[in-house]
């Protein structure tokens, strides 16, 4: 574990692991460097690549200087980019590729990008939380975090609200809890749906990718990225979700990279 400071003075921490060119993971919401499908586990199944797994601001040991917005994002990925070499691969998972994908667009320094399920649904019809930014402010803002899980597990993901229930009583929900107040930072990237115009202006070579298990909505708002992207591919896994396996994806990852 190492970290690198970001251009306003915030701890940024990450693991480092393998041996090749760079390759930047950048995780999801209520997610940070150890979780599997974007963190150290992934890491280790990317063969031929130095991939650099950190927690994005106010996950795991990342610090979180206030106040938040969507650039202070892309000066922390910026600044673990300059950590690599000055510049990497990025793969982003869910809403950390909707953050990838901005950033590219963006202009920094990013040779390639993959994109794992980037939430654009609003793109392919599917219905978005009303007030969903806002509500999740007012949920943070009060502390209320139990409130701001149910509005991105149940209402923003769909997940069934017994099974929310049964959630708040399992080991898993202090530490939820404690990550809560992050999921504002995501709703700021993906409140709205919507796919930016910024994403034809992408040179870079993309590969999007999607479980074929996955709800269709997630599908179809993969394949609707790549051909926002000029030049972009769509791949999809064979038996996997949104919860895809490391050791699924981290060979086709590889492999998408090399070319």
């Amino acid at each position: 574990m190492t970290h690198v400071t970001s251009q306003d003075g915030t701890t940024i921490t990450y693991d480092r692991l393998g041996d090749g060119p760079p390759l930047i993971l950048v995780s999801g919401a209520l997610c940070d460097r150890r979780t599997p499908s974007s963190g150290v586990p992934l890491a280790q199944q990317v063969e031929g690549f130095t991939s650099y797994a950190y927690d994005r601001r106010g996950r795991g040991d990342s610090g979180d200087t206030q106040p938040y917005a969507k650039e202070r994002e892309f000066e922390d990925l910026h600044a673990v980019i300059e950590a690599a070499g000055g510049q990497a691969a990025v793969y982003g998972m869910s809403s950390g590729g909707i953050l990838a994908l901005e950033a590219a667009a963006a202009g920094l320094p990013i040779t390639a990008l993959a994109l794992y399920e980037p939430p654009y649904v609003a793109e392919v019809g599917h219905p978005v939380v009303p007030d969903y930014l806002s509500r999740m402010q007012e949920a943070v803002a009060s502390n209320h975090r139990a409130d701001a899980l149910r509005l991105f597990m149940v209402e923003a993901v769909g997940m069934p609200a017994e099974m929310f229930e049964g959630m708040r009583h399992a080991p898993v929900w202090p530490g939820l809890e404690a990550i809560a107040p992050t999921l504002l930072y995501d709703a700021h990237f993906t409140h709205t749906g919507r796919l930016p115009a910024a994403a034809s202006g992408i040179t870079v070579p993309t590969t999007v990718l999607a479980g074929d298990q996955s709800p269709p909505f997630l599908q179809d708002a993969a394949r609707a990225t790549a051909k926002a992207i000029p030049g972009a591919t769509y791949l999809a896994l064979e038996g996997q979700t949104h919860d895809v396996d490391p050791a699924v994806l981290g060979p086709v990852l590889a492999d998408t990279l090399r070319r």
